[in-house]
């Protein structure tokens, strides 16, 4: 199995070929979630300031670029795929009651849960009202398919926990809708935003996709192991989350 620093290795060779365009991305995205209001904004600026690998915006700009030129409305449909992305994760925590995101305090922690849900809600409508604004409405379809997705997907592992009744096609089924259909939304909205055919539009949400199961498998598997992957190990069985591995050991 490849090591969690071998991983990140791969991602920064990835990520070269739309290096320049992620780097302008960071101050697209802060500029969309600025607020007039104080706590909103040294709130956001917390979250920006320890954002992760970014994998969902890569996605976006390296799509674009294979079937096109990246465009303005390419840099729109990152940040609304990272405003949603970035409120699901607080709000997870919340639902979670997780204090640690990344390796520094969640937003629930420092701020509590009631203040935590309404940065999510506050990040989510940021990102709808940037597609709204310029009428990006075919990515405004893609992406909200895929929060359809993820709730339905959360609620049915949520419902087959309590009964310890996970087969493996219906595990595949959540982590399809869990994590990868947010992966293949975001290679589907990097198509549409370069004006690509419907055709290619859905072959790289197929390819988006069968990549987000493909992390998603690994990422389960390391809630198995010893190595330092930059988050707690164990958590899944604490959670009652029946995946993969455990699902074969039972």
């Amino acid at each position: 199995m490849c090591t969690f620093e071998s991983t990140m290795l791969s991602i920064t060779e990835i990520q070269k070929p739309v290096l320049k365009e992620m780097e302008s991305f960071e101050q697209k995205f802060k500029d969309s979630m600025k607020s007039t209001v104080p706590l909103l904004d040294k709130i956001t600026g917390y979250i920006v300031k320890r954002k992760g690998k970014q994998l969902r915006p890569m996605f976006v700009f390296l799509s674009a670029n294979v079937c096109g030129s990246i465009t303005e409305s390419t840099y729109r449909a990152a940040s609304l795929i990272e405003l949603l992305h970035t409120a699901t994760l607080v709000h997870d925590d919340v639902v979670d009651d997780s204090n640690i995101r990344r390796g520094f305090f969640s937003v629930n922690a420092l701020w509590k849960n009631k203040i935590a849900v309404l940065i999510g809600d506050y990040l989510l409508s940021r990102g709808l009202l940037l597609a709204v604004k310029y009428e990006e409405f075919e990515l405004l379809k893609i992406v909200s398919n895929a929060v359809r997705e993820m709730s339905e997907g959360e609620l049915l592992q949520i419902e087959k926990a309590r009964r310890l009744d996970i087969s493996e096609a219906i595990y595949f089924d959540i982590i399809r809708q869990k994590t990868a259909s947010l992966i293949a939304s975001c290679c589907a909205c990097g198509a549409s935003s370069v004006k690509a055919d419907n055709e290619t539009v859905n072959r790289m949400h197929k390819f988006g996709e069968l990549t987000g199961i493909a992390f998603q498998l690994k990422d389960d598997l390391f809630d198995y192991g010893n190595e330092e992957v930059g988050k707690p190990t164990g958590n899944d069985i604490k959670e009652k989350k029946m995946t993969l591995p455990l699902i074969y050991m039972l």
